[in-house]
């Protein structure tokens, strides 16, 4: 066998793993992340809940602390949670999100309980910065601009 035609055989079969171990590590590199934030409520522990019998503590206990409530009245509680994946460098998906309401008489009685549609609008995201007034200043010009501005030592 010629010398140079084994090299060359050889070239490519190196090139050809190369190529695999490369592709094998770029698929393990965009593993999707999975994060869940909030409070997503499960389906059994809203069945938990009565409205009329169960109290604020008792909806603490069986669901856990509300994400928010509402600003300007305190007998209303939001139960907000989401779960998203991120791929690689590409924005996060929002796999599964839930907001229930959770609404109290006076007396601290669990009036209802609901689930909330939150008609999420996709609103696109603008990676440009954004133009701010002023002087954009050069370092030579920053250091030439703070000769002379320091206390003189006595």
């Amino acid at each position: 066998m010629d010398i140079t035609r084994f090299k060359n055989i050889t070239m490519k079969k190196l090139n050809l793993i190369a190529c695999a171990v490369s592709l094998s590590l770029l698929g393990s590199a965009c593993t999707p992340t999975n994060h869940i934030r909030g409070n997503i409520v499960e389906d059994f522990r809203l069945a938990e809940v009565k409205p009329g019998i169960d109290t604020r503590s008792d909806v603490l206990r069986k669901l856990g602390s509300p994400t928010t409530k509402a600003p300007f009245d305190e007998n209303v509680w939001y139960y907000i949670g989401q779960e998203t994946q991120k791929r690689g460098i590409l924005d996060e998906d929002i796999q599964k999100e839930r907001i229930v309401m959770a609404t109290f008489d006076q007396e601290g009685t669990l009036a209802s309980i609901e689930e909330l549609d939150n008609n999420r609008l996709d609103l696109p995201y603008e990676r440009e910065k954004t133009p701010t007034t002023g002087n954009e200043v050069t370092a030579v010009q920053q250091f030439f601009g703070n000769v002379g501005r320091f206390n003189k030592q006595r």
